[in-house]
C-alpha cells in the first residue's frame, strides 16, 4: 500500500508498507535455499538389501559400512579391515556389551560382508546386527 501523496491534514501515516518487509525475507529464503545444500551432512551412498522382517536396532560406537565399490567405513570415516579390527577390539575391552552395526551395499560380495564380520568378532565384539532396508 502505497501513501497517499496530496494529503492536506496533519494526520500521520498508519499505513504500513509491507512491500520492503517481503523483499528481504525472500531475499532470505533465496539464501537459504542456496547453502543449504553445502551444510547437508555428506553420507555414505549405501543401498541396503530389502527383507520383509527385522527389528529396530539401537545406534552404536561401532557402525561400520561397507559401498558397492568395496569402500569401507567405520563411523563415517574411510578405515582398513585391520582399523576396524583395531577398533572394535580398544571399543570391546572398554565396553564389552558393544554391538558392531554392519551396513554393507545389496552389491558387495558375501564374503567380503562375512570377512569384516570376522574381523569384528576376532577382535571381541560378540554382538552385531546386519543393516537392511525394511520391505513394505
Amino acid at each position: 500500500m502505497a501513501a497517499k501523496l496530496n494529503s492536506d491534514s496533519d494526520q500521520p501515516i498508519a499505513e504500513i508498507n509491507i512491500v520492503p518487509f517481503v523483499d528481504i525475507i525472500l531475499v532470505i529464503l533465496i539464501i537459504f535455499m542456496l547453502t543449504t545444500p553445502f551444510i547437508v551432512k555428506p553420507s555414505i551412498n549405501v543401498q541396503l538389501p530389502k527383507a520383509g522382517a527385522g527389528d529396530e536396532t539401537s545406534p552404536s560406537q561401532l557402525s561400520v559400512s561397507i559401498t558397492a565399490a568395496g569402500e569401507l567405513f567405520l563411523n563415517g570415516k574411510s578405515v582398513t579391515k585391520e582399523e576396524v579390527g583395531k577398533s572394535a577390539q580398544e571399543l570391546s575391552v572398554s565396553k564389552p556389551d558393544v554391538q558392531a552395526i554392519i551396513s554393507a551395499d545389496k552389491d558387495v560380495p558375501h564374503g567380503r560382508v562375512v570377512e569384516i564380520i570376522d574381523a569384528i568378532k576376532a577382535s571381541g565384539v560378540k554382538r552385531f546386527a546386519i543393516t537392511i532396508d525394511k520391505a513394505k
